[in-house]
């Protein structure tokens, strides 16, 4: 077994969301995050980033992270390298990602001019932060969790387990360490530590580095990442329609001001016999009250049923 350790790097993730939202290679990112992400970066910047997305290959060069994420590193500081890898350096790290051959169709106008390259990259980069870096402050208890998770496994000895279970694409057994790629290859991990890199990326991102002499790492997506791509509203809904049902929740909703019975069935699709049953229901559990007027019946939420809204709402 590996000695593992954590690494929090947004700048892995941002690498995972370009090549999904920006080059084409889908792993499971969520439509709305996807075209937030293509929205937020210039033309310019997604020509930029194709070679990344190239059917059929899945190595890039070691330029596109100059920093090992051994200890935890921001999106700024990777920006500040990309902006300072010599034009050399990106050259040789293309030959080297292709074993010494001809630079690949996709890449050779990176090769051709790779200042530009490196610096269209950078600001996609940043563009892409824009967009993104939100999610991190909401995923801080996520990645406490799953820091926590991988503590206790190297503690209880279950490594193999966790190994097993960061993707669908990897995993851990008597063979090794069986990572689903484009381009299969057999590696030996020798005695270097593994470091694990949780990111917020779609369900089927995989990450792996084994280029470097000391460590060997891994990015995943973090477990219940799919809780952020629904945001808070989404997230309040589900819980309420989990407590009172989805009918009565999304009546709650629509009762901002009072409503009469038959705009409530006529907004939810359904039958006024079925809108009264499910009213019924509410004014029982005193989430709302009902009123006639002439020959209407107006539902009017409650202050119980505000503060059962306000409730999930926080």
């Amino acid at each position: 077994m590996p000695r593992v350790s954590v690494s929090i790097s947004p700048n892995v993730t941002a690498l995972a969301v370009i090549a999904d939202a920006l080059a084409g290679r889908r792993r499971g990112l969520p439509e709305p995050l996807r075209r937030r992400v293509r929205e937020a970066v210039s033309p310019q910047g997604r020509e930029v980033v194709r070679p990344l997305g190239a059917p059929g290959y899945s190595v890039v060069p070691d330029s596109v992270i100059p920093q090992t994420p051994i200890g935890d590193f921001s999106v700024k500081s990777q920006i500040d390298l990309l902006r300072e890898v010599p034009e050399e350096r990106l050259i040789a790290d293309l030959e080297q990602a292709f074993g010494g051959q001809r630079v690949p169709e996709h890449w050779r106008s990176a090769a051709e001019r790779p200042k530009r390259w490196l610096t269209g990259y950078a600001a996609a980069l940043g563009d892409v932060w824009g967009a993104t870096g939100p999610l991190w402050q909401q995923a801080r208890p996520l990645l406490d969790r799953e820091i926590e998770r991988i503590g206790t496994a190297v503690v209880r000895g279950g490594l193999d387990v966790l190994l097993s279970s960061l993707s669908e694409r990897i995993r851990y057994g008597e063979d090794g360490l069986l990572i689903a790629d484009l381009e299969p290859s057999r590696y030996d991990l020798g005695d270097r530590r593994m470091v694990l890199v949780p990111m917020l990326a779609g369900r089927d991102a995989v990450i792996v580095n084994l280029d470097h002499p000391d460590v060997v790492w891994i990015a995943y997506p973090v477990p219940g990442a799919d809780a952020l791509w629904r945001g808070p509203d989404r997230r309040a809904a589900d819980e309420l329609s989990a407590l009172v049902g989805p009918v009565r929740a999304g009546l709650l909703h629509a009762l901002g001001q009072p409503t009469t019975m038959s705009a409530l069935a006529a907004g939810a699709g359904m039958v006024p016999s079925a809108i009264t049953y499910h009213c019924e229901r509410l004014v029982a559990s005193g989430l709302v009250s009902r009123e006639r007027r002439g020959r209407e019946v107006w539902i009017i939420r409650t202050r119980r049923g505000e503060e059962l809204l306000d409730l999930f709402r926080h």
